[in-house]
């Protein structure tokens, strides 16, 4: 909730303070502030998983869905459509995400979720036929704006892979390597400076809204999977909502209105969805941050430490889970990736 938050206000703040700057300008000023953002809350390498170079490739994709197009589609289409219709599009990413969560990764898509999906993707169709009757330029942005879920999708669903790794590495990688793209692109095409004062604007919006976002959504992520975690994010575009509404847009019609009805209505049923079964564990060897202890595990950390080694609170090191079957309500976090 504290990432939907953060990001769903940073919507109307972007749209107000990118006016007259490029779309690449734009999204290297919001990822140098989640870059700086992610140094300065740099974990010790004790308490979490560091990155290795196996990730490299997934975090490539992820700077270029993620860091460059998601960024870039949004900054162009916010100029070109109404902030409000805009901020309840983005309900769309949490489709996407949980359409390729489960045909990457097999999670769980109940009758319920199914549902939800389909809501929100009504929802999604009503606003196209409120910004196309509004004209073409505003249903070309709402479509951008569209691109950029469909971008943020991908990676959502890319960035589970690396959920439990530190997740301030995570950020910083990623938005180093947006920052250096997005830079290279606008110098290439010649786009012009920002102000002091908008410069100021968009790193501040991108420390908090991308930055600390994405560090939240990345420890979500890490607890209940990729779709459960797209859910909770789908209130960001009701909190952009609200946010441009109170910086004085009243450009809501009844389509409009509709839509976010069917959009929250999604939402809704999606969170209320309970699954539990008996399901097997298989052996399994990996690391992340975990705890474990009276009061402190999850069930599924009573492993010995080597040499007699002691760990209070949250620790990462290199651990073995032996097989065990048991029954318990879940979600598809790292160790709930069986089939069904």
């Amino acid at each position: 909730m504290l990432a939907a938050a953060l990001f769903g206000l940073s919507t109307p703040l972007l749209q107000s303070l990118g006016r007259g700057v490029g779309s690449f300008t734009t999204a290297a000023l919001l990822y140098a502030g989640a870059a700086l953002v992610a140094w300065l809350l740099r974990q010790p390498p004790a308490r979490e998983a560091g990155i290795r170079h196996t990730d490299v490739p997934r975090l490539l994709a992820m700077a270029g869905t993620g860091a460059v197009i998601g960024p870039v589609a949004l900054a162009w289409g916010l100029q070109h459509t109404s902030g409000s219709s805009a901020s309840l599009m983005l309900t769309l990413e949490a489709v996407f995400t949980a359409v390729l969560a489960w045909r990457w990764y097999g999670e769980t898509l109940d009758k319920r979720v199914s549902t939800a999906v389909a809501l929100m993707l009504m929802g999604g169709a009503l606003l196209v036929l409120e910004q196309g009757a509004l004209g073409q330029v505003k249903l070309w942005g709402l479509l951008a704006v569209t691109l950029a879920t469909l971008a943020w999708g991908v990676d959502n669903t890319l960035s589970r892979g690396v959920a439990d790794r530190d997740p301030g590495q995570v950020v910083l990688v990623k938005a180093a390597l947006g920052v250096a793209c997005t830079t290279s692109l606008a110098a290439w095409l010649h786009e012009p400076l920002p102000s002091a004062a908008q410069a100021l604007g968009l790193l501040t919006v991108g420390a908090t809204g991308y930055g600390l976002s994405l560090r939240f959504y990345l420890l979500a992520q890490r607890s209940f999977g990729a779709a459960r975690t797209g859910s909770v994010f789908a209130f960001a575009p009701f909190m952009g909502a609200l946010g441009a509404f109170a910086m004085g847009e009243r450009s809501s019609s009844a389509l409009m209105l509709g839509a976010g009805a069917l959009m929250l209505l999604g939402v809704g049923l999606h969170l209320m969805e309970s699954h539990a079964h008996a399901h097997t564990h298989d052996v399994l060897e990996h690391e992340h941050a975990h705890s474990h202890g009276k009061g402190e595990g999850d069930g599924h950390h009573d492993h010995e430490h080597m040499h007699g080694a002691t760990f209070t609170g949250t620790h990462s090191h290199w651990h073995r889970h032996e097989r065990l079957t048991h029954a318990h309500a879940h979600v598809p976090d790292a160790h709930h990736v069986h089939t069904h």
